[in-house]
């Protein structure tokens, strides 16, 4: 369910239709698994209230709900929103009632100031203007004592030959996630390129996500 980019097209070829199309051409895009750095980080988290955003076909927002948080989930894709509700409902209406599902366009879409204990964006590969607006609307949506998770794809996977969009700009390092964090305000607890296996095309690759998470000082 993670905003990956399955093809090879240009950012600017990323938007509504193309997301639209492609959670329209298969019955499940991502596995119904939730991502394994949201579980690592988060598990020992108490609920609260949570945003996720780039949320897909809802996996990880499914995986909050049933442990209790309340949940709004954003995607540019109503396909994978429509998928992702049906899912939850699938799981019982205890989970899917704590879930909402907001059709944005994040590039464009500023979420509420101090609402959310948990902000998470998984994979979301953007342009580096769109990341400059985004990042620091993530942050400033986290309530004072509440915690900010990142996880992308670090730039060292198109060093080192892991097949990759050939689009070095969609990737980037925990300097810029920090660097949108107000000084004073935020402690980092982790940054990091996390290492990891994956199979691709028949081959398996070992591979380096980017971790970052943060929390805010109440």
């Amino acid at each position: 369910m993670t905003r990956e980019h399955p093809t090879n097209p240009s950012l600017e070829d990323m938007g509504e239709d193309f997301w639209n199309e492609r959670y329209r051409s298969e019955k499940r895009i991502w596995s119904a698994n939730p991502n394994r750095h949201l579980v690592a980080e988060a598990a020992d988290l108490a609920p609260g209230r949570a945003l996720d955003v780039g949320g897909g076909e809802g996996a990880d927002a499914i995986w909050l709900a049933e442990r209790g948080w309340r949940v709004t989930a954003v995607d540019i894709s109503a396909v994978a929103l429509e998928k992702g509700g049906a899912h939850a409902r699938e799981r019982g209406e205890d989970v899917a009632g704590r879930i909402t599902w907001t059709r944005a366009d994040v590039t464009a879409w500023t979420p509420p100031e101090g609402e959310f204990d948990l902000v998470t964006s998984q994979f979301m590969h953007l342009g580096p203007g769109e990341r400059a607006r985004l990042f620091p609307a993530l942050a400033s949506a986290v309530a004072p004592g509440g915690e900010l998770l990142v996880v992308a794809h670090h730039p060292r996977d198109l060093e080192e030959g892991v097949p990759r969009p050939p689009i070095p700009e969609m990737f980037y390092t925990g300097d810029e996630v920090v660097a949108a964090l107000p000084e004073g305000e935020w402690t980092v607890l982790v940054d990091e390129a996390r290492p990891g296996t994956a199979t691709m095309d028949g081959e398996t690759h070992t591979v380096h996500d980017l971790v970052v998470r943060a929390r805010r000082h109440a």
